[in-house]
């Protein structure tokens, strides 16, 4: 595939979640309502309630894939020194499938962010063999997706895409 897209620098996920990596693999990522998301599109809070289907086409059945999600602007991006905020851990994603036929280490939480614009970001390792992440982190906030992946061996990701999502209003329902 092609060096990673220039959004994810833009965006600021390259720097303030990942470093620079080269895509390798393709990863779909869709919600409930049927549209695959793209970086920096903008989604409502009630919109992303149920987890996503996140697949991984092609590759092989050998193959298998760590997902993380994260929010790395919490509590707000103007001050995240919570940041990372997991959302989302899956491992030993079979190539050619997609997350739910892989192992949930941390449970889907849904996006809720309560002051200004957040990024959740999901990027997608490819795992050395089956079964390499074995814990989960012991708390959600201050995650750090290059920790995660530096101590389980996971190396550079292979692919990444985000959403960007604030406060749904009853004005902006409408």
């Amino acid at each position: 595939m092609a060096k990673i897209s220039d959004s994810l620098v833009i965006g600021r996920v390259v720097g303030d979640v990942v470093d620079y990596f080269s895509s390798s693999v393709k990863m779909i990522v869709t919600y409930n309502f049927r549209k695959h998301i793209h970086n920096g599109q903008e989604l409502f809070p009630s919109l992303v309630t149920s987890k996503p289907r996140v697949e991984v086409p092609g590759g092989d059945m050998r193959s298998f894939f760590t997902l993380i999600m994260t929010d790395p602007d919490v509590p707000g991006p103007s001050d995240p020194h919570l940041r990372e905020h997991l959302h989302w851990i899956v491992t030993d994603i079979p190539g050619t499938t997609d997350s739910s036929f892989g192992k949930e280490v941390v449970s889907y939480e849904v996006p809720r962010p309560n002051i200004g614009i957040h990024r959740f970001v999901f990027v997608l390792f490819k795992q050395k063999k089956r079964q390499t992440v074995v814990t989960a982190p012991s708390s959600r906030d201050q995650f750090s997706t290059r920790k995660f992946a530096e101590e389980n061996e996971l190396g550079l990701p292979v692919a990444a895409t985000f959403f960007n999502c604030q406060r749904e209003t009853a004005a902006r329902r409408r």
